[in-house]
């Protein structure tokens, strides 16, 4: 009984992700931004798990907040999240000269020099703000191809939509499936590609603990042991929205290898200036994070397992 209701929840969530793709994108653009605002508020009014999540998380963040502010935030939070959503319904319809000015990147020269060196480039970004956005723009106004990780979700026609949907924004995508995907990137990045991964969450055995907002979280160690294996160089990268239709981004200064230490002391120093990163970007623009999940070891189930 409990398999058959998975299956139905599931190919409900699959037919209302194609109504999305399919109708969002046809309405006037204004319409469709008022549309997604409802939505947020309607969700954020009715304090459900995701919310209140949310605000815990941002307690975090920012924890001179009090109980009006931080629900000042989630608000916000929940708006910038239900941005993310329509922009990315629509994304596939924008022109190229659309996707170029509805972002702002600041040192950019950064990731361009790198990729100009033949060394590969690993961007390494938290949920901040909207990636596939910055993917588009790395493909289209760089012209840029890259690959990525995805996880895979249920259904499986479900995921297989987000990999249609990016490999149309020109991204390759692999499915998380440990050593094979790691493998590829590897070989993308020794051959001065550029791989992008998002990387502020990983609750598995093999995440990397970090100091984040002062408390212990796990952040995935991908990034940095491609970057030592590799000789790849690591960007932080992180995004915002200002009010405006274009969404802010910077690209941070590069994470270096330790010059000592074993493989597992230099991939905790590097992950940890990739935390450090990511904070300074959340701090300033914490309503634009979009973590509705658990991610301090601290507010996990007593069993360790994530929600």
């Amino acid at each position: 009984m409990s398999g058959t209701r998975s299956d139905l929840r599931g190919r409900l969530t699959d037919g209302l992700y194609g109504l999305g793709w399919g109708a969002v994108k046809k309405l006037p653009e204004p319409a469709a931004a008022a549309l997604f605002r409802s939505l947020a508020d309607q969700v954020w009014k009715r304090r459900g798990k995701s919310v209140l999540r949310l605000e815990s998380n941002l307690a975090r963040v920012v924890p001179d907040a009090d109980a009006a502010r931080l629900a000042e935030l989630s608000r916000a939070g929940m708006r910038s999240y239900m941005r993310y959503w329509m922009e990315s319904f629509r994304l596939p319809t924008w022109s190229p000269e659309r996707i170029k000015a509805s972002i702002d990147v600041r040192d950019a020269h950064r990731l361009t020099e790198g990729l100009d060196a033949g060394r590969g480039v690993v961007l390494a970004l938290p949920h901040l703000g909207n990636w596939d956005l910055a993917g588009a723009w790395v493909t289209t106004d760089l012209e840029v191809p890259f690959t990525t990780v995805a996880e895979r979700l249920r259904p499986e026609t479900l995921y297989d939509r987000f990999v249609a949907y990016r490999q149309g924004l020109g991204m390759e995508v692999l499915p998380h499936s440990g050593g094979a995907a790691f493998g590829t990137l590897a070989r993308r990045l020794r051959a001065g590609g550029l791989v992008c991964l998002v990387a502020d969450r990983d609750l598995s055995a093999s995440g990397v603990e970090v100091d984040f907002f002062g408390a212990t979280a796990r952040m995935p160690a991908g990034p940095a042991l491609l970057a030592q294996q590799t000789g790849a160089l690591l960007l932080p990268v992180t995004l915002w929205y200002d009010g405006t239709p274009v969404m802010g981004a910077r690209v941070h200064p590069p994470v270096p290898v330790p010059e000592t230490g074993t493989r597992a002391e230099k991939t905790s120093s590097m992950t940890q200036a990739l935390a450090d990163a990511f904070a300074t970007g959340i701090a300033e623009h914490p309503e634009d994070w979009h973590m509705l999940q658990r991610l301090w070891l601290a507010d996990l189930e007593p069993q360790g397992e994530a929600p």
